[in-house]
């Protein structure tokens, strides 16, 4: 049953995405920023963890995951180091996740022949 709860919401973020893209002016790049603050907003006020321990990756994966991550960084390491943590936090807690999208990228750029549009 898990599956299918990170199936169903991860599904519903990312229909409200699409929805997004097609049905407002908005371009891609403002919803996905979006997405991020609002990831960070939805855990500032404590919304966000109990959906991750629900639904798993399906809350965890997507953008909104993303700024969840990075909140959590900058919360944990404000309480150990002070001020400096609002600075080293985000980066220190997503680092992998940035990390692994940029080789990753650079990967599919070496296998494949990107294209301008």
């Amino acid at each position: 049953m898990d599956y299918v709860w990170a199936f169903i919401i991860g599904g519903v973020i990312c229909a409200i995405g699409q929805l997004l893209i097609d049905y407002t002016k908005l371009t891609p790049a403002r919803i996905l920023v979006s997405y991020v603050v609002a990831g960070v907003i939805i855990s500032a006020f404590g919304w966000y963890k109990p959906l991750v321990d629900f639904a798993g990756a399906g809350a965890s994966v997507p953008l909104l995951g993303f700024g969840h991550t990075l909140a959590e960084g900058v919360r944990k390491s404000v309480d150990k180091d002070g001020f400096l943590g609002i600075f080293m936090g985000g980066l220190t807690s997503a680092s992998a996740g940035i990390t692994a999208s940029l080789l990753f990228g650079l990967l599919m750029s070496l296998i494949f022949k990107p294209k301008d549009k």
